[in-house]
């Protein structure tokens, strides 16, 4: 049973359409405010809306280097990659997939592991079955699978997910989209008395490739909750625009993210954005940071900056969090901000351990404030916190704990008596 998608102004040639969005069944949950959908099992990992928003990254080694690949991978997990992509894009890379997975798996990493086709996936994964097995999940951009052979290939890459039982994501991405179906979208839309925005059209085109598509691969054969859908972009209000039109059109998953986000602050702004809009509203399922990392540059990043939204937004808990004050000519020193970082730093490398000996402490709130004017207050309000002695004040400094004084620290340790109490109670609230 299908329903009309789009714009009934424009018609490509046939009739658009798409499955119907799923209807929740009594007793089936899905998070509060969030988009219902079905559920994709990828490697054990779920998603969909009755499970938490998933981060996930991609590597940019050659996947050819097993080592390089598998060391990335590893790194990005442990960052917190629940997800991991890696490029599949010639024999090279399909044949090294299979070890690579094997290093992997030895270095005690089980984030599910991706494969990324654009071109000559429909010949990779007949041609190398040993990779197709070896992946958790596969993803097609139905506009880099050939306008000649356009459906041949799609549906065989789609019978090898079926014959592995792998889900897919159904990638559009405007950069490579549909040029067959543009075209016809761009005609359909000159024809018309008023004419839409060609931006709208473009949109429309995505939204139709991803949704024609994934007809496609259920036609094919493919069960429809093995399916993830995304419609990327570059730009901040192309991103809002495109998913607030395609989220009410089906019940798949949504994958998050803009496709080219940009370097350093630049792209954790833009990216920032984008995401948080459209998560307030509800959509979204799976999201990626797409940061341009510096020369040498640690790809961890992204990770971190998806993991910062999720959290900043309330909806999920990864690390305790640091609040510190932007400093003021009541702070000439710089020994707040060092003590806040090191503080950071620190609890992000005892959260491996924490994690699996201290539930809930990822939602921990630490406070780091440089003076007397918010200083207290703010440390009352978190978990624990410290209120340094600002430019002329007394030198002491009242550690909070659950809102009541624990104690004054005074001299030149307070970086490491605070630590201590901190350890302390963790052990405490959380054991």
């Amino acid at each position: 049973m299908t329903t009309p998608i789009g714009p009934a102004t424009l018609d490509a040639g046939a009739s658009p359409s798409g499955p119907v969005p799923h209807t929740p069944v009594e007793g089936e949950l899905h998070l509060v405010g969030r988009r219902p959908t079905v559920t994709v099992d990828v490697g054990r990992v779920k998603v969909g809306s009755r499970h938490p928003v998933v981060v996930q990254s991609m590597t940019n080694t050659d996947t050819a280097d097993v080592d390089a690949t598998a060391l990335q991978v590893a790194a990005l997990a442990h960052a917190g990659s629940e997800l991991v992509r890696v490029t599949v894009n010639n024999d090279a890379a399909a044949s090294a997939v299979p070890e690579m997975v094997r290093k992997v798996r030895g270095l005690g990493v089980a984030a599910p592991i991706v494969g990324d086709f654009h071109y000559n996936g429909h010949k990779l994964l007949v041609e190398f079955p040993q990779m197709a097995r070896a992946l958790d999940k596969y993803r097609i951009n139905p506009g880099n699978v050939g306008s000649k052979h356009h459906d041949t290939n799609f549906t065989t890459i789609v019978r090898a997910a079926i014959q592995n039982g792998k889900p897919v994501r159904i990638g559009v991405n405007w950069g490579s989209l549909d040029q067959v179906l543009l075209t016809s979208l761009m005609n359909a839309n000159a024809r018309l008395p008023a004419p839409l925005d060609s931006r709208d059209v473009m949109i429309e085109a995505m939204i139709q490739s991803a949704l024609r598509s994934a007809q496609l691969a259920e036609e094919t054969g493919l069960a429809h909750d093995a399916i993830i859908i995304s419609a990327k972009v570059s730009g901040v209000q192309d991103l809002v625009d495109v998913y607030r039109r395609l989220g009410p059109l089906c019940d798949y998953p949504l994958h998050l993210g803009l496709t080219e986000a940009g370097l350093g602050m630049k792209g954790i702004v833009a990216s920032t954005a984008g995401l948080s809009i459209l998560l307030h509203e509800g959509i979204g399922d799976t999201i990626r940071v797409s940061l341009t990392p510096s020369p040498g540059g640690d790809r961890t990043e992204e990770v971190q900056v998806a993991q910062q939204v999720l959290q900043s937004l309330g909806l999920r808990s990864f690390l305790p969090q640091v609040s510190a004050c932007p400093g003021c000519g009541r702070t000439t020193s710089t020994f707040f901000q060092e003590m806040a970082d090191r503080i950071g730093v620190y609890l992000r490398e005892r959260m491996p351990e924490w994690k699996g000996r201290y539930p809930g402490v990822e939602e921990m709130r630490v406070a780091v404030m440089g003076c007397v004017v918010n200083g207290p207050g703010e440390s009352k309000h978190a978990d624990i916190g410290i209120s340094l002695p600002g430019t002329f004040e007394q030198p002491v400094a009242p550690v909070f704990v659950d809102g009541a004084l624990r104690t004054t620290l005074r001299g030149e340790r307070l970086v490491e008596e605070f630590i201590g109490i901190l350890e302390d109670y963790v052990a405490q609230r959380y054991a």
